[in-house]
């Protein structure tokens, strides 16, 4: 009998007594810090869970199919949890496999699961639940009136959709918790809500799901909800009335002004935290100190959705992209940097489509001045500023021509009260053109409701 279903099992006859959840780490591939692990272990958590990935990483990652972590450390993580899970024959939950939880994402996470398997001579039931949304679903829905953008992305087109290279779903706790019903030992599931990792079995075991909801939210990102916050394991005690959170880290405390703020976290509602499912209202939430470093956290609502709707997120190629990386230290130069930019990109343009259109797209950024965020009007100029210059372009021999010509007529540009002509620019190596190659942009950012959410994240089980 599989971990999963020992605990099922367990509380289906009957038995009532709090839940034991282990957050291992806020992104597997990043280290897991082994102090704070192994003192979570001693604890005899009931279930490890790990998130695996994020759209923050940019849309590159979805659309190559590259993880963004090294391959050495995400299988050093793995075998990490994946051992520790084994060895208290307990459950093991990731979600988001491979940064962006789309199919080659989620094939490269399953290639290490079953090398460290083999290599460590493991036998366990493995679910696998895959991510990627068919494009003929999401046209679909577009056509049905389904699909509605998120924030300020605009109106879903087809065109949009068949030109992107991947496109995943978030699933929820239904996905996971029809994985857990498999009678599996370790789930590893393509793109998904951070919550799902963590609610699923507690709301499969009868836990309110509001209370199950709220306390994954936390804890999905280990301790950073702690102060000083920190990317070291987190315990949840969860119980039918609520739950303590504690870091497995002794220089952090889990306090109830460092957990409510940590509720705020990527919420654009401070009350409610939506769900393919439904929405947690936290109007009613309370925060508690237990002690100096624990809190108890409870009063969460669950209202379920009259139709289940799904995120979804896709990718797709704008052109080819090189770089030029320079700095700046003179105070003319500074002031007047905007007119100097706008000067050599006209100079470029007018050399290098001699022969052709601009075919291109020019961009920079000023660090220093405005590189992150815009100016305020008094701001004093710095004594010395960072430029990146950025072209895209349909392939990468022309993005490279284009900053390479930036470079060189930057260097040696004329602005009024120069003195020296030996050279604008300081370089913090050579070549300062940098070649990144394929360059994307995320085009679906959109919720999706459909009839067909059964056919979304197939599950696959296979014993190792």
């Amino acid at each position: 009998m599989s971990a999963s279903m020992k605990l099922i099992n367990e509380f289906r006859n009957g038995k009532r007594r709090p839940l034991l959840l282990l957050g291992a780490s806020g992104q597997l591939g990043y280290g897991i810090p082994t102090p704070a692990f192994e003192a979570g272990l001693q604890r005899k958590p009931d279930l490890i869970g790990c998130d695996m990935g994020s759209i923050d990483i940019g849309p590159y990652y979805l659309g190559s199919g590259q993880m963004a972590t090294s391959s050495a450390a995400t299988k050093r993580d793995l075998r990490k949890v994946i051992l520790a899970a084994r060895r208290l024959d307990i459950p093991l939950v990731i979600g988001s496999a491979g940064s962006a939880g789309a199919a080659s994402h989620l094939e490269q996470t399953l290639a290490l699961v079953r090398d460290i398997a083999r290599e460590e001579k493991l036998h366990f039931r493995l679910g696998v639940i895959s991510g990627d949304i068919d494009k003929g679903i999401v046209i679909a829905a577009i056509e049905a009136g389904g699909v509605v953008g998120i924030d300020d992305m605009p109106t879903l087109t087809a065109e949009e959709v068949k030109a992107s290279a991947n496109i995943v779903g978030q699933m929820g706790m239904e996905a996971f918790q029809r994985a857990l019903a498999a009678d599996v030992d370790i789930l590893i599931a393509g793109r998904a809500c951070d919550t799902a990792i963590f609610a699923s079995l507690p709301a499969m075991l009868g836990f309110p799901v509001g209370l199950s909801i709220h306390m994954a939210k936390i804890i999905e990102c280990a301790s950073l909800c702690c102060l000083p916050g920190g990317r070291d394991t987190i315990l949840a005690t969860l119980d039918d009335e609520g739950f303590e959170l504690e870091s497995m880290a002794v220089q952090r405390s889990a306090t109830p002004m460092s957990v409510a703020a940590h509720s705020l976290y990527e919420q654009s509602d401070p009350f409610v935290i939506i769900e393919p499912e439904g929405r947690v209202d936290l109007t009613s939430a309370i925060y508690e100190a237990i002690d100096e470093r624990r809190t108890r956290v409870s009063g969460a609502k669950w209202i379920e959705a009259p139709r289940v709707s799904v995120k979804i997120e896709g990718s797709c190629v704008v052109g080819e992209r090189a770089t030029l990386l320079c700095a700046a230290a003179d105070p003319l130069f500074i002031k007047g940097h905007r007119d100097i930019l706008e000067g050599v990109r006209i100079v470029v343009r007018d050399l290098v489509c001699e022969d052709t259109t601009e075919d291109y797209s020019l961009f920079w950024r000023v660090y220093g001045v405005d590189g992150v965020s815009e100016a305020p009007p008094d701001a004093v100029l710095p004594h010395e500023i960072f430029l990146l210059v950025e072209c895209i372009a349909p392939t990468l021999e022309r993005a490279e021509e284009v900053v390479r010509t930036m470079k060189q007529y930057l260097l040696h540009y004329g602005y009024p009260g120069r003195l020296s002509t030996g050279g604008n620019l300081a370089f913090p190596f050579t070549p300062p053109e940098v070649s990144l190659g394929t360059a994307y942009r995320f085009n679906v950012y959109h919720i999706m409701t459909t009839d067909r959410y059964a056919e979304l994240f197939p599950l696959k089980v296979e014993t190792l």
